[in-house]
């Protein structure tokens, strides 16, 4: 079983290794230890921004008929933690959880870990991630599990809107520009996000509503350029979708009045 572990960083990826303990290719168990109700950052992805460090709790109850003498976590990314191309240990001392005693047999345990841009978080790594999970029982039982939890660890992203001309007279053609960016984590600033499918929408002033006109794509710099008929006085604005490595993300709605 594997008992404690410790990281390396080189050239942006990090390195996990064990400690006088032998590989964890799969799930182990010995006795009735029970690991339930992992939850990472709330049940929310992770987004991160292009150079401020996040940190990210982690929440878990440990179950056994002898109660837990101590519990352990690593986030990673990867196929499994023995290969991992990057990961972060607790920020506890030893990094094991606190965990704290519910009844005879139960305890509710907590890490909390950081994942910082050009530390343990490298572009490439954006997307799913993983929670390797162990806890040690009383009467020596344990359980190990290679994926007690998957989760999303994403890429910041920001979006603009700007519509011209102001005013515009009715049925005359609006412009609308704007562009989509996400944090770069290797650069330390936001790069256009190239290719992707934003919706163009409008709310006319006075209701809280807004319709998508139509779909657009982004070019090589992530720009976005459009053109629509004005009809009313509203608010125009570039809606993303997201993917799996990139939030969601809604543009501020840009005025434009329209006369006759």
């Amino acid at each position: 079983m594997r008992i404690r572990a410790t990281v390396a960083v080189a050239a942006g990826a990090l390195a996990l290794t064990a400690l006088a303990v032998p590989a964890a290719q799969a799930d182990d168990v010995s006795g009735d230890t029970k690991i339930s109700n992992v939850v990472v950052n709330g049940g929310k992805p992770v987004v991160v921004g292009a150079t401020a460090a996040k940190n990210v709790t982690v929440t878990f109850t440990a179950t056994d008929d002898s109660g837990i003498d101590w519990a352990q976590l690593i986030l990673f990314h990867g196929p499994n933690v023995d290969k991992a191309d990057s990961g972060a240990l607790a920020n506890s001392s030893d990094g094991t959880a606190k965990c704290t005693k519910v009844d005879a047999t139960t305890s509710k345990c907590t890490s909390t870990f950081t994942l910082q841009p050009r530390y343990n978080l490298i572009n490439k790594v954006a997307g799913t991630w993983k929670v390797w999970a162990v806890a040690a029982a009383k009467d020596g039982d344990y359980l190990q599990k290679d994926n007690a939890k998957s989760f999303s660890v994403q890429r910041l992203s920001k979006l603009t809107t700007s519509a011209k001309p102001k005013p515009v007279k009715k049925g005359k053609s609006v412009t609308v520009s704007g562009k989509l960016t996400r944090a770069d984590w290797e650069s330390g600033k936001y790069s256009g996000y190239t290719g992707q499918a934003v919706k163009l929408q409008f709310r006319k002033k006075g209701t809280t509503t807004y319709k998508t006109l139509k779909t657009v794509k982004t070019n090589s710099t992530g720009a976005l350029k459009t053109t629509v008929k004005a009809t009313a006085d509203g608010y125009y604005r570039f809606s993303f979708a997201g993917t799996s490595n990139t939030p969601a993300v809604n543009a501020p709605g840009d005025l434009v009045r329209v006369t006759k």
